[in-house]
């Protein structure tokens, strides 16, 4: 049921984010639609610090204040704020609990996880199955705001752009090369992951037929993936290995170098997605319906009898993943390459 959109255009709004950065960035079209119907509104945006600096950048949603959720402090931080209205993009009944602790009058989101008594806007998860960008829409839909399904968009400042040029340039990336990205790692488990040895013939292949410079990016938890690629790799080939060397500002920078970008369903696919490249997307244990990068990008599958099966580990001998060949990765990425020539 639709609601009444709620009258706090004087108040202090407070956001409370997703902890995860792809769903962080697929809420950017939902948080647009609040800023577009409060432009005058003190909005907050409260986030743990793996996604916070995302708001360090330009985006459509322009908040006021970040306020960063330090373990065990987050409902001191948030009450600090003396907020009138909390918004969560989160579905934990903890997150409920913090907010209505916090003090703060009018509290809204999903009726999640038994937490519909906490909230003073509650509205029933949507049954169909969505992407996720539209479940964030559905509902600040339903509490009454107007959202058009647009894509996420962040705009990389001209800082954050001159420290990445800087950083690729002290790993021997010179001015014009034609650098394609890859984000060999995925923070859900190791399904979702794409074999390194095929990583590794896509990146040859780039090199030698393409004269691209490749570059792995990621976490520090995606440090074996960098090195397994690292040592497959043809001979006189190379890569440049960013892995666990970026923070989110600067990883935002180096995508927005990039000419196209390879990786599995994970947070860096989102955020190169909306920094405005081509990505080429594989997906294998989740399903693509939900968690699709939005825009024109290409989405690479094998369709088994076991997927979506949604597992951290695959129990059997992971053919979703490795039937997707290295062939049509590499067709995909140089297709989007030609594009722009």
């Amino acid at each position: 049921m639709r609601m009444t959109r709620p009258d706090v255009v004087s108040a202090r709004l407070v956001v409370r984010m997703p902890n995860w950065l792809g769903d962080a960035v697929m809420a950017l079209p939902a948080l647009a639609a609040i800023r577009h119907a409060y432009p005058e509104t003190w909005l907050a945006i409260a986030a743990l610090p793996a996604v916070a600096p995302l708001f360090l950048e330009q985006t459509d949603v322009g908040p006021q204040q970040i306020i960063v959720l330090e373990k065990d402090r987050e409902r001191a931080l948030i009450r600090e704020g003396a907020f009138d209205a909390a918004l969560l993009l989160t579905n934990s009944f903890r997150t409920a609990w913090v907010v209505k602790g916090a003090g703060i009058r009018e509290r809204w989101g999903y009726a999640a996880g038994g937490r519909g008594p906490l909230l003073t806007r509650a509205l029933a998860r949507p049954r169909r199955e969505l992407h996720q960008s539209d479940y964030y829409l559905e509902l600040v839909r339903g509490l009454g705001f107007e959202a058009p399904a647009l894509l996420p968009r962040i705009r990389v400042t001209d800082a954050t752009r001159h420290r990445a040029s800087k950083l690729l340039e002290a790993h021997g990336v010179t001015e014009g090369s034609a650098i394609v990205g890859f984000a060999p790692g995925a923070a859900y488990g190791h399904a979702k992951r794409w074999p390194p040895t095929r990583v590794a013939e896509v990146v040859g292949r780039l090199a030698r037929e393409r004269g691209a410079v490749c570059v792995l990016v990621g976490s520090d938890a995606d440090r074996d993936a960098g090195r397994a690629i690292e040592s497959s790799l043809p001979p006189g080939v190379q890569v440049v290995n960013l892995i666990g060397r970026t923070d989110l500002r600067l990883l935002m920078g180096v995508l927005s170098a990039c000419r196209a970008f390879v990786s599995n369903d994970s947070g860096a696919m989102h955020l190169a997605a909306a920094v405005g490249g081509p990505v080429t997307a594989i997906f294998g244990p989740t399903n693509e319906r939900a968690t699709a990068p939005l825009g024109d990008h290409d989405v690479i599958l094998h369709q088994v009898f076991c997927r979506p099966c949604m597992l951290r580990e695959c129990p059997i001998d992971h053919r979703c993943m490795r039937r997707i060949g290295a062939d049509e990765v590499y067709n995909a990425v140089t297709r989007r390459i030609d594009r722009q020539a």
